[in-house]
Protein backbone atom coordinates (compact mmCIF):
# COMPACT_ATOMS: atom_id res chain seq x y z
CA UNK A 1 0.00 0.00 0.00
CA UNK A 2 1.42 3.42 -0.92
CA UNK A 3 2.29 5.94 1.74
CA UNK A 4 -0.33 8.65 2.30
CA UNK A 5 0.92 12.05 3.48
CA UNK A 6 -2.11 14.29 2.88
CA UNK A 7 0.05 17.05 1.45
CA UNK A 8 -2.92 19.30 0.63
CA UNK A 9 -3.96 19.62 4.28
CA UNK A 10 -0.35 19.95 5.46
CA UNK A 11 0.38 22.71 2.97
CA UNK A 12 -2.80 24.57 3.88
CA UNK A 13 -2.00 24.32 7.57
CA UNK A 14 1.50 25.70 7.01
CA UNK A 15 0.24 28.40 4.67
CA UNK A 16 -2.26 29.54 7.30
CA UNK A 17 0.50 29.89 9.93
CA UNK A 18 2.80 31.72 7.52
CA UNK A 19 0.01 34.09 6.58
CA UNK A 20 -0.59 34.87 10.26
CA UNK A 21 3.17 35.49 10.73
CA UNK A 22 3.33 37.99 7.88
CA UNK A 23 5.03 41.18 9.05
CA UNK A 24 7.01 39.49 11.82
CA UNK A 25 10.73 40.25 12.00
CA UNK A 26 13.38 38.01 10.44
CA UNK A 27 12.96 34.26 10.51
CA UNK A 28 9.72 34.60 12.48
CA UNK A 29 8.05 35.38 9.16
CA UNK A 30 10.16 33.08 6.95
CA UNK A 31 10.80 29.76 8.74
CA UNK A 32 7.73 27.66 9.49
CA UNK A 33 8.80 26.21 12.85
CA UNK A 34 9.88 29.62 14.18
CA UNK A 35 6.76 31.27 12.75
CA UNK A 36 4.55 28.63 14.38
CA UNK A 37 6.04 29.39 17.81
CA UNK A 38 5.73 33.14 17.27
CA UNK A 39 2.10 32.89 16.12
CA UNK A 40 1.22 30.60 19.03
CA UNK A 41 2.66 33.08 21.52
CA UNK A 42 0.97 36.00 19.76
CA UNK A 43 -2.39 34.24 19.97
CA UNK A 44 -1.88 33.68 23.70
CA UNK A 45 -1.12 37.38 24.18
CA UNK A 46 -4.19 38.28 22.09
CA UNK A 47 -6.41 36.06 24.26
CA UNK A 48 -5.09 37.60 27.49
CA UNK A 49 -5.24 41.08 25.96
CA UNK A 50 -8.95 40.78 25.25
CA UNK A 51 -9.53 40.17 28.97
CA UNK A 52 -7.20 43.01 30.03
CA UNK A 53 -8.94 45.43 27.69
CA UNK A 54 -12.21 44.95 29.57
CA UNK A 55 -10.50 45.73 32.88
CA UNK A 56 -8.75 48.79 31.43
CA UNK A 57 -11.99 50.23 30.06
CA UNK A 58 -13.81 49.67 33.34
CA UNK A 59 -11.01 51.55 35.18
CA UNK A 60 -11.25 54.39 32.64
CA UNK A 61 -15.03 54.62 33.04
CA UNK A 62 -14.73 54.69 36.83
CA UNK A 63 -12.12 57.47 36.66
CA UNK A 64 -14.35 59.54 34.36
CA UNK A 65 -17.44 59.03 36.51
CA UNK A 66 -15.45 59.95 39.62
CA UNK A 67 -14.18 63.14 37.98
CA UNK A 68 -17.69 64.13 36.93
CA UNK A 69 -19.10 63.24 40.34
CA UNK A 70 -16.52 65.35 42.17
CA UNK A 71 -17.30 68.32 39.93
CA UNK A 72 -20.92 67.92 41.05
CA UNK A 73 -20.08 67.71 44.75
CA UNK A 74 -20.06 63.97 45.47
CA UNK A 75 -17.76 60.97 45.08
CA UNK A 76 -17.85 57.92 42.85
CA UNK A 77 -18.77 55.50 45.63
CA UNK A 78 -21.55 57.70 47.02
CA UNK A 79 -22.94 58.30 43.54
CA UNK A 80 -22.95 54.60 42.62
CA UNK A 81 -24.57 53.70 45.93
CA UNK A 82 -27.27 56.35 45.44
CA UNK A 83 -27.88 55.16 41.86
CA UNK A 84 -28.33 51.57 43.01
CA UNK A 85 -30.65 52.66 45.86
CA UNK A 86 -32.82 54.64 43.44
CA UNK A 87 -32.82 51.79 40.91
CA UNK A 88 -31.27 53.80 38.09
CA UNK A 89 -30.23 51.30 35.43
CA UNK A 90 -27.36 53.22 33.83
CA UNK A 91 -24.16 51.23 33.53
CA UNK A 92 -20.65 52.63 33.98
CA UNK A 93 -20.04 52.94 30.23
CA UNK A 94 -23.14 55.10 29.79
CA UNK A 95 -22.41 57.19 32.89
CA UNK A 96 -18.83 57.80 31.73
CA UNK A 97 -20.10 58.92 28.33
CA UNK A 98 -22.54 61.31 29.97
CA UNK A 99 -19.82 62.66 32.29
CA UNK A 100 -17.44 63.31 29.39
CA UNK A 101 -19.68 64.41 26.53
CA UNK A 102 -22.92 65.61 28.17
CA UNK A 103 -22.05 67.22 31.52
CA UNK A 104 -25.45 68.90 31.88
CA UNK A 105 -27.26 65.56 31.58
CA UNK A 106 -24.78 63.96 33.99
CA UNK A 107 -25.43 66.79 36.46
CA UNK A 108 -29.17 66.12 36.17
CA UNK A 109 -28.59 62.43 36.92
CA UNK A 110 -26.42 63.29 39.96
CA UNK A 111 -28.96 65.83 41.23
CA UNK A 112 -31.82 63.33 40.83
CA UNK A 113 -30.18 60.86 43.26
CA UNK A 114 -28.48 63.37 45.55
CA UNK A 115 -30.09 63.88 48.94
Amino acid sequence: MPRSVNSVASRNRRRKIMKMAKGYWGSRSKVYTVAKNAVEKALKYAYVGRKLKKRAFRRLWIARINAGARINGTTYSKLMHALSQEGVGLNRKALADLAMNHPDTFKAVVDSVKK
